[in-house]
């Protein structure tokens, strides 16, 4: 479904990513690891050209573009394909839980206000905040925004989500309600990256995990192989930390 073939990128003098070749199948997990600094965030982002890569090719569903050059109509069609959840929800502090899911429906995808509420209803009752529709995010706890921003995402109906480390803004005790509604979108065969922090999570539900560092993908394999048997030295090290 997804491809990354040889993207770079910079920050002026500072390389970020360096040749970076993946691959993600329809309704597959891929967990990716690495300390902080090493590209994760990133590499997500030059797949939504938030970042657009300096160098290589991106597919998405067998349409190939040129990362560097993409026109305006590629750029629109991968940011359509594609769901971004950040570390921070960036819920509009103005609107209700309802009104941030049904925002991108009615601004962006010009969906009819009534039709617009059913879906993002329908939504917040997947991640199980229907009962929060209501209210504001300064009413809600961390966890309960990142739960409406999981829903925003499902809204706008994307082939593939991006999550950016979902739980490191959160308290401990509200990990685990994120993780538990990310274990379902899994469960149900929606196709995720997950960069994350959170190792029994990425071993107990990733299909393939990723380790970068300093802009390199280090290795990849099964979870079951990188946790139990990880053959690169970095990688190695990396694990004995956690």
């Amino acid at each position: 479904m997804i491809r990354l073939s040889g993207i770079e990128k910079s920050f002026g003098k500072e390389i970020v990513l360096q040749k970076i070749d993946m691959s993600l199948q329809k309704s597959e997990v891929v967990c990716v690891l690495g300390p902080s600094g090493s590209g994760k965030t990133t590499m997500l982002r030059t797949i939504n050209f938030l970042s657009p890569a300096d160098k290589g090719f991106i597919t998405l569903d067998g349409q190939t573009v040129d990362a560097a050059n993409a026109t305006k109509a590629e750029i629109r069609y991968f940011r359509k394909s594609t769901a971004m959840v950040f570390q921070h929800c960036y819920l509009f502090n103005n609107r209700t839980a309802i009104g941030n899911v049904m925002e991108g429906l009615t601004v962006v995808q010009k969906v009819k206000k009534r039709e617009a509420y059913e879906k993002s209803l329908y939504f917040l009752e997947k991640v199980r905040m229907q009962d929060k529709k209501d209210s504001y995010p300064n009413q809600l706890s961390g966890g309960q925004q990142q739960r409406v921003a999981i829903a925003r995402a499902l809204a706008l109906n994307p082939k593939v989500i991006l999550f950016d480390e979902p739980t490191s803004s959160l308290d401990p005790e509200l990990i685990g309600e994120v993780l538990a509604v990310m274990r379902e979108l899994a469960e149900d065969g929606m196709t995720m990256i997950i960069v994350t922090h959170e190792m029994g999570f990425a071993r107990e539900v990733a299909h393939r995990v990723i380790f970068m560092d300093d802009g390199l993908v280090v290795e990849e394999g099964k979870p079951k192989d990188i946790f139990n048997n990880p053959k690169e030295e970095r990688t190695i090290q990396f694990l004995s930390k956690i």
